[in-house]
């Protein structure tokens, strides 16, 4: 199932933190002629037979790749790069469905109506990649080295856009800096975290609030740490994480058995499913007393949220439906 790759196991994460070591940060901060501010010399852009220019960044993982200076065509192979590109004002040539879906995630769909699909999440189809004539792929966190051979021979300027241990706002801001819109990225980073704060500030009673943040598998529950993307988003607008969950990180528990159901209770439970089974496993197991008896169940402090938006590795149009999702629950104005 493609989203089963998307969140890292502990014996994943602890072997991430090498390709951490020169991650997306370097996507950030080695791009030449960026409009954005590198660290690195600008150099001028080498002209291409299309009479354009070319500038040359460092990928998440730490490879040089020259891309298009002002990319035209571009295909995004998971929701995240999506959601970038559309907060940067930038429509794709062609796009992945979303996390576990057969669509394309539904809080951008009329944000790409017309856009051709070319395949599942990481999982592009090369025919249908090929026929939308991309000058710059965004790969995502794609680890496959054979798909991603297959796509630079489409294309040279495909990049990896995110380490296993990035947070989404380096991410977005290296993607920002390879379509040479990082001070736009800039920009909507700081929207977002304004938007956040106040936010957060409005809450009435809630304010400071303990949320449980859970997806629920077949296998059972798990909730995320406190750097995974809509845990982020909490902390940002202030709130907090039950004791149990108050752990650094990016990732999601492994699955919980009922014996330690306990783990996922706080002032508020934030539920979300990816897949049909799922979905059948969180209403098998609300019958069940170690269920009921969660405070916040006892208390009807249960929200489902979308686990499309929610259990990704997120984006600033994703994270601007958490802060919605956040504040109708708990009182926001």
């Amino acid at each position: 199932m493609p989203f089963a790759r998307r969140s890292l196991s502990p014996v994943r994460r602890r072997a991430a933190q090498v390709l951490a070591v020169t991650g997306v940060a370097a996507l950030l901060l080695t791009g030449c002629g960026s409009s954005g501010s590198s660290s690195a010399a600008p150099s001028a852009p080498a002209a291409d037979a299309a009479g354009g220019g070319k500038r040359t960044v460092k990928d998440a993982t730490g490879k040089a790749v020259e891309v298009p200076a002002e990319p035209k065509r571009i295909v995004t192979l998971t929701q995240e790069d999506l959601d970038a590109v559309l907060a940067l004002g930038v429509k794709p040539a062609g796009i992945t469905n979303g996390q576990g879906l057969n669509e394309p995630p539904a809080y951008l769909k009329d944000k790409v109506q017309g856009v051709p699909v070319v395949g599942n999440l990481l999982q592009p189809v090369m025919d249908k990649v090929i026929a939308a004539k991309p000058d710059l792929i965004l790969a995502g966190d794609m680890q496959d080295e054979q798909v991603l051979k297959q796509l630079r021979e489409i294309t040279p300027a495909t990049l990896v856009t995110m380490a296993p241990t990035d947070d989404w706002k380096l991410a977005f801001r290296g993607i920002g800096n390879a379509v040479d819109k990082l001070d736009q990225a800039n920009k909507v980073i700081g929207d977002y975290e304004a938007r956040a704060a106040k936010a957060g500030a409005e809450l009435t009673g809630n304010k400071g609030a303990a949320v449980s943040i859970v997806r629920w598998n077949p296998t059972g529950p798990s909730w995320m740490e406190k750097k995974q993307f809509a845990a982020g988003v909490a902390l940002d607008m202030g709130l907090t994480r039950p004791a149990a969950q108050d752990k650094d990180g990016n990732a999601h528990s492994p699955a919980l058995s009922l014996e330690k159901l306990s783990e996922i209770d706080g002032d508020w439970l934030f539920l979300s499913t990816l897949t049909d089974d799922g979905r059948s496993a969180l209403k098998d197991v609300q019958s069940k007393p170690a269920y009921q008896e969660l405070n916040a169940v006892k208390n009807n402090h249960v929200v489902t949220v979308d686990g499309s938006v929610w259990s990704t590795r997120g984006g600033p149009l994703a994270a601007d439906v958490v802060i919605g999702d956040l504040g109708k629950a708990l009182g926001g104005n």
